[in-house]
């Protein structure tokens, strides 16, 4: 695949159709790799937000998609993921040059993922209990009692962008099936794809309107969005602190909310742990997109007995990594999102240092001058780390591994929970069982023994602690697009057998 861009441009996607913005403004999206511009985007204003819930709003209140049968909305997305499938190559690109993924990744695990997504969803849909009969009570008095559950109404995404389309698909796909209409407003760095997506819902047979994308700054349009009075469910994902500004701006309108967001995720190594599979499942779990994953097991926890090997070893098969361009299908690692996030990970490194932990790889900006004008970072382990500092405690977001050595289980244990995060653990051991018993003392949403970054679309990911709340993925994130209602039918049509009408009415009555 060539690593030359043209510059591309994108309006807005509302109501089934492309539009620029309301001030005809536009903005820059910057390849990481080359550091140069590769796409305007119409940067969207709060008049656009509106243009855009409207049509949400409208397209839900009309019923041409939320009063479809499960069935019929089901067949539609798998309509949906076909016509994904069909653009892969479009996709995977327009995610290449915006994010600095790489393609070998794009192509053989993210476009894969929000396809079975679909078919998945899809299916859960088909089988979800809209409707559940409780059971009979004579006590106040016989009655038919249902809990009804039912779709929310306008729901308003804000994604990453560290992976656009999966991270997007995680809510696009459960708001759909449950007959929502939906507003997006992607990361202002990557918004290609997810404007791509809603062309192609479209395209497959999602009505107009249902499926919205609003580009622009968070400032802007994602307060615009999130304070919205016709908004009612926020889903996000992004950063702890921003997660917190979008619950206080969604309390004044009493929205639903769901966060995903930042971690600092342990790895236990235990002394039997199979090190020929370890030490390569470590490196995947922390190095994967530049370690720009929110659940990355930044943090590696090894006992006193195995711990001058394991940083021997993870020396030698870091250095295996190849870094490169992203659009080259033999490069393992590519760019960071940025200069500034760039800036931000040496800084942290510099800090690293300055604690007292030994610099055992990486530590500094690409020297390759093929990469010299993209953002490079090259992987870096830290040695000697203690839990309280800087490098332990902060998500960093960035190709950076801290190695924390303990003595025991309890401590590693421990250790691991000192954190205010709790998106993903895990523990690498050739005992399951005891590897089992660790995993229930670990404080966090997604426990993973002997492997890493392994999602399933069947299975609930969420945080706990400061990792926000709220689950998706599976049957779970169908829940947090739906309303509860319960629907009581009494079923004593005679007035003098209702006795508890004389609580209030009198004995006559």
């Amino acid at each position: 695949m060539s690593t030359k861009t043209d510059i591309l441009h994108f309006p807005l996607y509302i109501n089934g159709s492309w539009n620029p913005s309301k001030n005809g403004e536009t903005f820059e999206i910057t390849n990481p790799a080359t550091g140069q511009v590769c796409a305007h985007v119409a940067k969207g204003t709060k008049a656009d937000v509106d243009v855009a819930v409207r049509s949400a709003r409208q397209a839900f209140d009309s019923g041409i998609w939320s009063k479809k049968s499960p069935q019929e909305r089901a067949r539609t997305l798998i309509h949906f993921s076909n016509e994904i499938a069909e653009h892969t190559e479009e996709l995977v690109y327009l995610e290449s040059i915006s994010s600095g993924g790489t393609v070998n990744r794009i192509a053989n695990s993210d476009i894969l993922q929000i396809v079975e997504l679909l078919q998945e969803t899809a299916k859960f849909a088909r089988e979800y209990r809209y409707v559940e009969s409780l059971p009979t009570k004579t006590f106040p008095g016989p009655s038919d009692n249902q809990v009804w559950r039912e779709s929310i109404g306008v729901c308003a995404a804000i994604t990453p962008w560290n992976f656009p389309m999966i991270l997007a698909m995680w809510k696009i796909a459960p708001a759909l099936a449950m007959g929502n209409s939906i507003v997006i407003k992607p990361a202002s760095y990557t918004p290609l794809t997810t404007l791509k997506l809603a062309e192609l819902a479209v395209e497959s047979g999602i009505p107009a309107g249902v499926f919205n994308v609003v580009t622009g700054p968070g400032s802007s349009t994602g307060e615009a969005l999130v304070t919205h009075p016709e908004v009612d469910k926020v889903a996000f994902t992004g950063s702890t602190e921003v997660g917190r500004n979008i619950m206080q701006q969604a309390a004044g309108t009493v929205k639903k909310v769901s966060l995903e967001l930042g971690g600092k995720s342990p790895a236990i190594v235990l002394p039997d742990a199979d090190l020929d599979t370890a030490i390569p499942g470590i490196l995947f779990g922390v190095f994967l997109h530049s370690g720009q994953i929110c659940e990355s097991g930044t943090r590696v926890l090894v006992h006193d007995s195995i711990y001058d090997e394991v940083i021997e070893k993870l020396k030698i098969a870091a250095s295996t990594i190849k870094l490169g361009h992203p659009l080259e299908k033999t490069t393992g690692m590519g760019p960071l999102i940025s200069e500034q996030q760039l800036e931000r990970v040496l800084s942290y490194i510099e800090t690293g240092k300055q604690e007292g932990a030994t610099l055992i790889c990486g530590g500094k900006r690409a020297e390759d001058a093929e990469l010299k004008h993209g953002f490079y970072v090259e992987p870096t382990i830290f040695a000697d780390v203690d839990n309280s500092m800087k490098i332990a405690q902060e998500e960093i977001f960035g190709p950076v591994l801290s190695v924390i050595r303990y003595s025991d289980v309890e401590e590693a244990v421990k250790l691991a929970n000192d954190t205010i995060y709790g998106l993903a653990a895990g523990v690498w051991s050739k005992d399951v069982n005891k590897a089992l018993q660790i995993a229930k003392d670990l404080k966090a949403g997604t426990i993973w023994i002997n492997d890493w970054h392994m999602f399933r679309s069947d299975a609930p990911f969420g945080g706990y602690k400061q990792s926000g709340f709220g689950r998706e993925l599976g049957r779970h994130a169908l829940d947090e697009y739906t309303q509860t209602k319960h629907v009581h039918t009494s079923l004593v049509p005679e007035l003098e057998k209702r006795a508890w009408y004389g609580i209030l009415l009198g004995t006559d009555s």
